[in-house]
């Protein structure tokens, strides 16, 4: 048998059309993947004379698709808290506030009125904070239980979620890079595979029909339709279809449990967080309904500690001084009350408990509900990922038709 063809350099010209449509569909899904997660940062002024990867430049967006599409069907935030055992969470911050009672009470006193607090016996000052130490984990005990009744009156979570996600833009890729991590994959691999059978076609076509145009125009179909048949395959068809011994489903849904697991660990241990909940409850659009429950619990403390000397104390400062020290017990509580929450240890329990709650009803979601864990990235750009693998097949065209065909 004769190998005389492969010494043909018309032979190589026409192989080479399935192979560069193969290399096309393969960059070009590999373009478009890097273009949609990098960088994290703006690089110039985009997005004409600059770049910033597509979902870290929509973290916002991202982060009130999540609450709107996802969190909102696993789980009230009430039942998150609740999840995380309020009645643990106050045990843990009069164990870790106990120790301090006497700073925090000097913290006060001394700002408030410190000819006063210099002058008290120190007798009279064990006795105020004996009394301070006794009294104050039954009321934060209290506010725990007002808190976990009405939590969702003191937290934003749709705030809490955009401002970690708008701080942390690595949180946005880190969640669909992991989460997507297998049909990323198979989105670049795809586009060689796909790439390779539109050149065959390609190739035929320009055997019997070698105008000008067809190069560019199959480049563009390839590199259009390989993006386009990738992202349809990741998320279609909804659900399993059998044909014969094989079962057809989007490879995002299959994965589901898979998919569950990396998604409520992420966002259980670095989005809604215990210390995350507490410092929007503390400062988010809502802590005033916090700041109330807390200075009226707070306020009772006081009352309690200073019962038994309340009438030499309001004697000693006066009525408006007394009432500034109860607001300023009330105030400085929510500041020591931040700072509980610094223990790894503990927030990571509560973490792990809150990643159980989720990921039980993330695996349960149907289909329609599951997809829209990663779909809102792709339906927001996929269009110009699409675009940009047909603009990049143009430009291969062209190249074959200039530089292997010799055509203009």
């Amino acid at each position: 048998m004769s190998l005389d063809f492969l010494t043909n350099i018309e032979f190589w010209k026409y192989l080479s059309i399935p192979l560069v449509a193969g290399f096309v569909g393969w960059s070009t899904n590999w373009v478009a993947i890097k273009l949609l997660f990098f960088p994290i940062e703006p690089i110039g002024k985009p997005p004409w004379l600059g770049w910033q990867g597509i979902l870290p430049s929509k973290a916002e967006k991202m982060g009130a698709i999540t609450v709107d599409t996802t969190l909102s069907k696993l789980g009230s935030l009430s039942e998150v808290f609740k999840s995380m055992s309020p009645e643990v969470i106050a045990e843990h911050m009069a164990a870790d506030i106990s120790p301090r009672v006497e700073d925090y009470i000097d913290w006060i006193m001394l700002e408030e009125s410190p000819n006063f607090w210099k002058s008290l016996p120190e007798m009279a000052k064990r006795i105020v904070y004996t009394t301070a130490r006794q009294n104050l984990p039954e009321a934060i005990h209290k506010i725990m239980n007002d808190i976990g009744d009405r939590v969702e009156t003191m937290v934003d979570l749709k705030q809490l979620v955009i401002k970690q996600l708008v701080e942390e833009k690595r949180l946005v890729n880190r969640i669909f890079l992991e989460c997507g991590a297998a049909e990323f994959r198979f989105i670049i691999i795809s586009g060689l595979y796909l790439g390779f059978a539109f050149g065959i076609i390609q190739m035929i076509v320009w055997l019997f029909f070698p105008q000008w145009w067809i190069l560019p125009l199959c480049g563009i179909i390839v590199g259009y339709a390989t993006n386009w048949i990738a992202l349809r395959i990741i998320f279609q068809p909804l659900h399993p279809i059998k044909i014969g011994p094989y079962t057809i489903q989007g490879l995002f849904l299959k994965r589901q449990r898979d998919v569950a697991a990396v998604w409520c660990d992420i966002v259980a241990k670095e989005i809604i967080t215990l210390r995350n909940i507490i410092a929007n409850m503390l400062h988010g659009k809502k802590s005033e309904n916090t700041h109330k429950v807390i200075r009226f619990h707070m306020r009772e403390v006081v009352e309690q500690t200073l019962g038994v000397a309340r009438p030499m104390v309001r004697f000693a400062v006066g009525n408006e001084e007394f009432e500034e020290i109860e607001n300023a017990a009330s105030e400085k509580a929510i500041i020591v009350t931040a700072s509980a929450f610094d223990d790894p240890d503990f927030n990571r329990e509560r973490a792990r408990l809150v990643k159980e709650l989720m990921e039980d009803r993330m695996i349960k979601l149907s289909p329609e509900e599951f997809q829209y864990l990663l779909r809102p990235a792709f339906q927001e750009e996929e269009i110009k990922l699409i675009l940009l693998g047909a603009f990049l097949g143009l430009l291969a065209g062209i190249g074959q038709l200039v530089f292997v065909f010799g055509n203009v």
